[in-house]
């Protein structure tokens, strides 16, 4: 009988089983054979019998054990391989932890970010939260908008597109020899990193006409496609290298002379289509402006110093191109003898002078103050002059236009305020006003308005209650802290008080209350002094902080005494009505208002008995 690791061993060779565990095997197969041969022989029941038979089964069960350790791995060869699959399941374990972890980083860095541009896209914190859940629930990679890995990238694609634009046209009219591995660098770097750009235009959430953030693969697709993909598209492909490659074969086996002339003619048609790279501008406007919508630089301060830097920038970028383009038609004509270049001699200068010169004249041109050196002879300088000319009247037109409306939009107010008052002009030269009454209508605008007009209650209607409070709270803070009687009161009555007066404006002389007419308003001085003239008393003084008036509120009467402004007043009126509508709120301050009216009326009255007698 042959055993099984006899069996294994020989396939295996002897070099690879060892003699002493084929013994052992053979062994105990042999007597394992034989213990199972006794087992099977029929004999009658005994209890030796059967305390034999149980323990022939437990040897039979460990040499079987033991046979099949030898037998399955007669080289020790499987507790390695357990080992080694154990360390393998481990290496992988360890592989997706750390893909796991790579994934959930990507994914947060495409998702947008906790910042105050996602606050105020999204509300708050939770908003933004669910803004990260509708990104996942894609189940594809979307790029959103607000991102971190956006931001980044755009501004390096900001930075290459600005080197970009100033370096081709420069790189390309004043370098003959543009194989070198400095340029081809540059230009391969560009061009991957833009058409990776593409590609991610493709994957990158874009605004809403209603302020959402539109996700879904298939709009985005539909939309860039119908918008700048195609400018987007030809402004990153190598058009010039792409045409070289394809035609080097053909250059290689013309003629010599063949292959200088098709050469020179490859270099200009290369030089032509490099141009088109120029039109990665478009991609530099609309990231501007995106820019300008995130930072939310629309109407304040920021945005018009920003806008005014774009259009300098803007200005000085068509200055570098039209220089170069004034060097580079020459150049392409092999600068004939009428060419500015030839008459300054300059074919063989170094590229900085060649520049400054191109400039100086294509500035001189754009701002219409010269020719330049020489006036333009040949036929492409006069339409190159031309162009020159057209170009810098329109960004002349466009820097004057933009710095009037910087002009009117840093004080919006002023020019609100002196619209306002050229109609008060018109109105009293139609209507023949005499000169001092025009005189107090100018002083009253100055002092009323200072310069400044604003829709007061249009804007405090669009506010939320607490911060219409705060902020009258606030502008009112003088008055509460001159006037005695907001001292100790209950801040609510104070706030609420405050939110339904109204300011006014007296000039000096003005008849502020009139004595014997209906009382429809309260006064309090915020600044100023005014003189109270009650009928046969002394005059009263009153000036900052002090009040008066509300004695008809409380009586429903008629006045009792006049009020004549003695400079300058500014005043705060509570109408009847709010008034009556504070107090039914809180009916201790009716109470501290009726005290102080019976005294004021107490010393008018004993002041009037007095002067009576006397």
């Amino acid at each position: 009988m042959t055993s099984p690791t006899r069996s294994m061993d020989e396939q295996k060779g002897p070099t690879e089983a060892p003699r002493f565990r084929s013994w052992s095997s053979l062994r105990f197969s042999r007597w394992r054979s034989s213990s199972l041969q006794r087992s099977s022989t029929p004999t009658t029941p005994s209890p030796k019998t059967d305390k034999r038979n149980d323990v022939t089964s437990t040897l039979f069960s460990l040499v079987n054990t033991h046979n099949e350790d030898y037998t399955a791995d007669p080289d020790g060869l499987l507790d390695t391989n357990r080992e080694a699959g154990g360390g393998g399941e481990a290496e992988e374990e360890l592989q997706d932890q750390a893909s796991t972890y790579f994934q959930k980083q990507l994914g947060s860095m495409l998702q947008p970010g906790i910042n105050k541009f996602s606050l105020r896209m999204f509300g708050s914190h939770k908003g933004v939260a669910a803004e990260q859940e509708r990104v996942k629930s894609f189940g594809v990679w979307i790029i959103h908008p607000y991102s971190d890995f956006r931001f980044y990238w755009d501004i390096v694609m900001l930075l290459l597109m600005m080197s970009n634009l100033v370096i081709l046209p420069w790189g390309i009219t004043f370098f003959e020899d543009q194989n070198t591995m400095p340029w081809i660098t540059f230009n391969v770097l560009s061009d991957t990193l833009f058409l990776i750009d593409l590609v991610l235009n493709f994957r990158t959430g874009i605004l809403g006409e209603d302020s959402n953030i539109i996700l879904d693969p298939k709009e985005i697709r539909i939309q860039y496609l119908r918008t700048w993909f195609l400018v987007d598209f030809v402004s990153s492909i190598p058009v010039d290298y792409i045409f070289l490659i394809v035609d080097l074969e053909n250059l290689l086996a013309s003629s010599d002379v063949y292959r200088t002339a098709r050469a020179l003619r490859i270099v200009r048609f290369t030089k032509i289509l490099s141009l088109l790279r120029l039109l990665r501008l478009s991609r530099l406007i609309r990231y501007i402006h995106q820019w300008e919508e995130i930072f939310h630089m629309t109407y304040d301060l920021a945005s018009a110093v920003v806008r005014i830097v774009n259009l300098i920038g803007m200005m000085l970028l068509l200055c570098h191109w039209d220089g170069c383009l004034t060097f580079m038609v020459p150049m392409l004509q092999d600068f004939p003898p009428d060419c500015w270049v030839s008459k300054n001699n300059m074919v063989n200068n170094t590229w900085h002078i060649q520049y400054s010169y191109a400039l100086f004249m294509a500035m001189s041109h754009m701002l219409c103050i010269g020719y330049g050196a020489h006036p333009p002879e040949g036929l492409s300088d006069v339409w190159l002059t031309m162009i020159s000319m057209v170009v810098g009247a329109t960004c002349y037109a466009m820097f004057l236009g933009h710095a009037t409306n910087l002009v009117q939009s840093l004080d919006a107010s002023h020019r609100q305020y002196q619209e306002k008052y050229k109609q008060v002009e018109q109105y009293m030269s139609f209507h023949k006003l005499p000169a001092d009454v025009r005189q107090r209508i100018h002083d009253y605008y100055e002092q009323r308005f200072q310069g400044k007009m604003f829709d007061e209650d249009s804007i405090l209607g669009e506010l939320s209650d607490p911060l219409k409070e705060e902020i009258v709270s606030y502008n009112c803070r003088g008055l509460v802290a001159n006037m005695p009687l907001f001292a100790n009161t209950d801040p609510h009555f104070v706030t609420v008080i405050l939110t339904k007066l109204r300011f006014e404006v007296f000039q000096p002389g003005d008849l502020i209350i009139r004595e014997g007419t209906l009382g429809r308003k309260m006064y309090f001085i915020q600044h100023g002094a005014v003189t109270v003239i009650p009928r046969g008393s002394k005059e009263i003084n009153l000036n900052d902080g002090a009040y008066f008036g509300e004695i008809c509120l409380l009586t429903q009467g008629r006045r009792t005494a006049t009020v004549k402004a003695d400079t300058y007043c500014r005043l705060y009126s509570l109408s009847v009505d709010s008034f009556n509508e504070v107090l039914e709120e809180h009916p201790l301050m009716r109470r501290a208002f009726e005290s102080v009216a019976v005294d004021r009326l107490g010393r008018v009255t004993r002041k009037q008995s007095n002067a009576s007698t006397q």
